[in-house]
């Protein structure tokens, strides 16, 4: 069982909550938390072939398909108003997405990956850690989160504006 963690939008599904459960053979609890089956949260990552009713139904997954693109920034119309809108809505771990296409983009999927991965593990222990996590599972030290990326993000954007 293969766990992919690029996503076209720039996501990164190894912070998932959702695949970090399905790595961890946590999914029936996490289904019984969020009250659905757990076969709509079985997730490989958003390219696999395995992919959680939420990626399914992703548009931005089913336009890049469609395109046979890898990212969205190897789209003609990137920045889409589709992927603007994801950006901007109400999930703060979908702010930074432009960012790490820039990322992906000037550097390489695999530089980024690598990237991710650290930025995603605790940096006491090395325990992966979802996007909202705040305190480490495995030792309790507090974690930078997709919370505080966000504050971030709108201190580059108000400095210095959107990478291109």
């Amino acid at each position: 069982m293969e766990f992919k963690y690029d996503a076209y939008c720039g996501l990164y599904c190894g912070a998932c909550g959702v695949l970090i459960a399905n790595e961890r053979d946590k999914l029936e609890q996490l289904a019984k938390a969020w009250k659905v089956e757990p076969e709509k949260l079985e997730c490989h990552g958003c390219k696999s072939e395995t992919s959680s009713s939420f990626c399914v139904s992703c548009n931005i997954r089913n336009c890049a398909e469609s395109k046979e693109i890898d990212f969205c920034f190897q789209c003609e119309q990137f920045p889409c108003t589709r992927l603007v809108e994801f950006k901007n809505d109400k999930y703060t771990h979908h702010s930074i997405i432009v960012r790490n296409l820039a990322f992906i983009r000037d550097k390489g999927v695999g530089e980024w990956l690598e990237e991710q991965r650290i930025r995603w593990s605790c940096p006491s222990c090395g325990e992966r850690f979802s996007w909202y996590d705040e305190i480490c599972k495995k030792c309790g030290r507090k974690l930078h989160n997709c919370v505080n990326d966000l504050k971030t993000v709108q201190h580059f954007e108000k400095t210095e504006g959107e990478p291109q």
